[in-house]
C-alpha cells in the first residue's frame, strides 16, 4: 500500500470523498459503471467479500492496522493502493460528521443484473416503487436480506441502492442479496413491468390500503409458488395502475386508528410472513 498522510483538506486526491456528489459518482465512467463509496469496515468487508474492487481508501489515524488487515485478507491490491492516512479531527472537517466507522473506500461499480436473471432464479422477491429516502431503501435491503427474500427489484426513480447512505443503513447487505432496475428504454413501468413478471410465473402483491385487500396473514399469500411484494413511496404509495394490475393487494392489520405504517417497517412485516 501507498500510505499518505493527510494535513491538507484540498489535497486533489481526495476530490473523490470531498467534492463530487454520488448523482456525479454514479455516472463518471458511463457508459461503463462508476463508483460508489463504502463506509465502516463491515460494510467494506462484505463489499470486498461480494468482489468490489476498492480504488483507494481514507482511514482515520488508529484505524490503519485494522484497514490494512481486511485489505490484505480480502483484495489483490497493486503495490501502489493509495490510502490517505489523516487525523480524527481533519476528518471530522471533510466529511463534516464524525465518521464512527473509521474509513472510507472509494469502490467500483460492477455490471448490474438484469430483471431476467432476477426472475429466473428467485421465488420470493421484494419490489421498490418509487421509494427516494435513502435511509428507507437501505433498510428496506437489510430486512429483506435477513428475512428471507430471495432479490429485490426497484423502478429507478428510487434512491439508488449504492449511494452512501444506503449502503450504511443496510449495513452492506446491499451487496449480499442480488438486485435489478426493471424499468429501461425497452421495459416501462407498470405496463411492460408487470407483463415481465408474469411472463416469469409470478404473482403481484402489493401493499395499499383498499377495501378490497386480504390480510398479510392469508394462507393463500403463502401458498404461491413466486410472488412479488410491492411497497410503494412514502408519502403516495404505489401507483394506481399497479395496484388495479396486482393478483393480489396486501394489508397490515392496524389498531387505534394507525393508518398507515413507515415503508421500512412494512418491509419487515411482510417479508417476515411471506417468506
Amino acid at each position: 500500500m501507498n500510505i499518505r498522510q493527510i494535513s491538507d483538506l484540498n489535497t486533489p486526491e481526495l476530490y473523490i470523498y470531498t467534492g463530487i456528489s454520488e448523482r456525479q459518482l454514479l455516472t463518471i465512467n458511463e457508459p461503463n459503471p462508476g463508483i460508489f463509496i463504502a463506509e465502516s469496515f463491515k460494510v467494506l468487508e462484505r463489499a470486498l467479500t461480494a468482489g468490489f474492487k476498492p480504488i483507494s481508501a481514507l482511514v482515520e489515524k488508529s484505524c490503519l492496522p485494522t484497514l490494512k488487515e481486511l485489505l490484505e485478507k480480502k483484495a489483490d491490491l497493486p503495490g501502489d493502493f493509495p490510502v490517505y492516512e489523516a487525523s480524527e479531527e481533519v476528518l471530522d472537517k471533510m466529511t463534516g460528521y464524525h465518521l464512527t466507522g473509521g474509513c472510507l473506500c472509494a469502490m467500483e461499480r460492477k455490471e448490474l443484473y438484469s430483471p431476467e436473471d432476477i426472475l429466473k432464479n428467485s421465488r420470493r422477491i421484494a419490489f421498490l416503487e418509487n421509494i427516494m429516502n435513502p435511509t428507507n431503501v437501505g433498510a428496506i435491503f437489510r430486512s429483506a436480506a435477513a428475512l428471507g427474500m430471495d432479490a429485490i427489484l426497484l423502478t429507478r426513480s428510487c434512491s439508488d441502492p449504492l449511494y452512501r447512505r444506503s449502503i450504511r443503513v443496510s449495513m452492506g447487505t446491499v451487496f449480499q442479496i442480488p438486485w435489478a432496475f426493471i424499468d429501461s428504454k425497452e421495459v416501462s413501468w407498470p405496463g411492460d413491468g408487470i407483463g415481465l413478471l408474469h411472463d416469469h410465473g409470478f404473482k403481484l402483491a402489493s401493499m395499499a390500503l383498499r377495501n378490497e385487500s386480504v390480510d398479510i396473514n392469508d394462507p393463500v399469500l403463502k401458498s404461491e409458488e413466486k410472488l412479488v411484494v410491492a411497497l410503494g413511496s412514502e408519502g403516495e404509495g404505489l401507483l394506481a395502475e399497479t395496484i388495479s394490475k396486482s393478483d393480489y393487494v396486501i394489508k397490515i392489520p392496524m389498531f387505534h386508528d394507525v393508518d398507515s405504517l413507515n415503508v421500512a417497517a412494512a418491509s419487515a412485516l411482510v417479508f417476515w410472513e411471506l417468506k
